[in-house]
């Protein structure tokens, strides 16, 4: 047994083929084969499919510059450099422009009425509990109801007096000319897996270019105008540069690292990352706030400033690649399944009426080999009172006489020339003893001796412990077909059997006492053939108990053993001798 599994598995199974001669199929085969090829190749060269890729590692710095001179509510002309607009607020990966302001000056610590919108009316110093204060409160509340102005009185804080009472910014924004600022992006990466380090200040940009690029000329240069960077991202400075807002710049590197197709520089584009409709959002736009600190006689005072601008995010992102052979047999074998849609275009089309339906049926029996599952055995039974074969599923628990049919069929014959074959053998001009019987030993009364089984219509069947082997050769009480003469001289014939051994191989042995199993087999595929002809694809014909007793009888076992009842498809007279049913 641990042998047989060993042989096992050293075997090879490998898929059965239809060739069919056509030119026109071949053809188009050829012709679809050669379109998916090429689009395999364009992918493969478009995707740089070939190559394995490494993420990119980059850092940024950024330097602004440009002055402005506006003139605030209140201040005055003030001139505007890049530590007023952009120093105040400074992160990793991205810089600040104000663009717009809105300025309280003179603040000194000490005590004035809250803005109303802000604090709570009241009327009473009831109203205004003693140090509370809220997130919309400037300073810490004294417990004092005052008066803001004529008609209203709100709650006093302690807090840097006067209390900022604007919030609307101005319109036009201030600082509108930092349109006109420009912006140094300084950008450096490297791909670790590669050990390649390049920056966006490429190798021939020296200090005479970068004063004079500019970006509609040359768009690998890396120094910006503010109001290009806003105007690409599809937005009007001006607008935007009232409330403020978010802009990002993306610089993409897509480098190929190959020596024949080296290429690695950056391209950069822009796009708004906040909501800019101020209708649709609680706060829109960006602001923060920043003081001016100054002493006066002493007293330290402050300007607050709450600012609107621009807040520009660099972000990089990118890949490199190079050749890998690796990488390229795994894109050829991921690819090798899409040849499998020119066999389902073919097996359709074939399918289709572009081909006869005699030509698809043909080409549907050759290709798909149907085989029933071991456990859904289908059996067919033929009973002489009855010119058809039924059609049965094989039952564990009940007798293969009562099932019912799945379905009835007319009995095919079998293939003629071997028909008139076995009839000449049986003519009275063919040298043999047709009185020939069999030896006294193997005489046998049709009757049984045991009882009568309950299933049994012929009164010649065997008790069997098998529900399969349950089978008379009757649907209604008559008499059986062993005692039938043609029973006697088809099945049981002995020299008839020799001559159709012999008929399947001339050069055999003659059929002594020590084959007699080759003439029981020979036997049932006799009554297989007479009594069935061509059984249906894929069923298994099943013998009756009475005649599988008469052959056993006039052919027994040596040694009184049987194998019993093996379903396996017999498909025509010459495998009556292959020893399997």
């Amino acid at each position: 047994m641990l042998w047989g599994r060993v042989l096992g598995l050293c075997q090879y199974e490998t898929s059965k083929l239809v060739r069919i001669q056509s030119v026109r199929l071949g053809s188009l085969k050829w012709s679809l084969n050669g379109a998916i090829l090429l689009v395999i190749c364009l992918m493969m060269l478009w995707n740089r499919q070939y190559q394995v890729f490494d993420p990119v590692v980059s850092s940024v710095t950024t330097k602004v510059k440009g002055v402005a001179q506006v003139l605030l509510p209140g201040v005055g002309d003030v001139v505007w450099d890049v530590v007023d607009y952009s120093g105040a607020s400074q992160d990793k990966n991205s810089f600040f422009v104000v663009t717009n302001v809105i300025v309280t000056k003179n603040q000194k610590q000490g005590k004035c009425p809250e803005v109303p919108r802000n604090g709570r009316k009241c009327k009473t110093d009831r109203d205004c509990e003693r140090g509370a204060w809220d997130q919309q409160s400037h300073g810490i509340l004294t417990g004092s109801c005052v008066k803001f102005d004529v008609l209203t009185k709100t709650c006093e804080v302690s807090a840097w007096c006067p209390i900022e009472t604007k919030t609307a910014p101005p319109r036009p924004a201030l600082l509108a000319a930092a349109e006109n600022f420009t912006v140094l992006v300084k950008n450096n990466i490297r791909f670790p897996a590669f050990s390649f380090i390049r920056r966006n200040i490429l190798p021939q940009m020296n200090g005479a270019y970068l004063k004079s690029c500019q970006r509609e000329n040359d768009s690998l240069c890396p120094i910006f105008r503010l109001g290009d960077m806003v105007r690409e991202a599809g937005e009007k400075f001006s607008d935007m540069a009232v409330e403020g807002g978010v802009i990002g710049m993306l610089i993409k590197w897509d480098c190929n690292l190959d020596w024949l197709m080296r290429r690695c520089l950056p391209r950069y584009s822009f796009q708004r990352l906040d909501e800019k409709e101020s209708n649709k959002t609680l706060y829109p736009g960006l602001n923060l706030r920043f003081a001016k600190y100054n002493t006066v006689n002493g007293v330290e005072e402050r300007t607050l400033y709450k600012a609107f601008g621009i807040r520009f995010d660099v972000m990089v992102f990118g890949q490199a690649g190079r050749f890998s052979f690796i990488q390229l047999i795994i894109y050829i074998g991921s690819t090798l399944s899409y040849y499998a849609l020119t066999t389902m275009f073919l097996d359709w089309l074939i399918g289709t009426s572009c081909y006869s339906a005699e030509v698809g049926q043909n080409y549907s029996q050759r290709k798909v080999e149907s085989v029933q599952d071991q456990q859904k055995c289908v059996l067919c039974v033929s009973h002489v009172d009855e010119n058809n074969i039924r059609l049965v599923k094989k039952s564990l628990k009940k007798s293969l006489q009562d099932v019912k049919p799945v379905s009835v069929l007319p009995r095919q014959q079998e293939d003629t020339g071997h028909l008139r074959a076995v009839l000449c053998l049986l003519q009275p001009d063919v040298h043999m003893n047709h009185d020939a019987r069999p030896p006294p030993d193997q005489e046998a009364d049709p009757k049984p001796k045991a009882p009568r089984p309950a299933w049994c219509r012929c009164n010649c069947c065997a008790p069997s412990p098998l529900p399969q082997e349950e089978l008379c050769c009757r649907r209604s009480e008559g008499a059986c077909i062993t005692s039938s003469p043609l029973f006697k001289q088809l099945v049981l014939h002995r020299p008839l059997l020799e001559a159709v051994l012999l008929y399947r191989d001339p050069l055999s042995p003659p059929a002594d006492g020590g084959l007699t199993s080759a003439l029981r087999h020979c036997a049932y595929g006799q009554y297989i053939s007479w009594r069935f002809g061509l059984p249906p694809p894929d069923a298994h014909p099943a013998i009756p108990s009475c005649c599988v007793r008469r052959v056993r009888e006039s052919y027994p076992s040596p040694d009184g053993r049987y194998s019993g009842f093996t379903p396996a498809r017999t498909v025509s007279m010459q495998g009556c001798a292959d020893g399997h049913v």
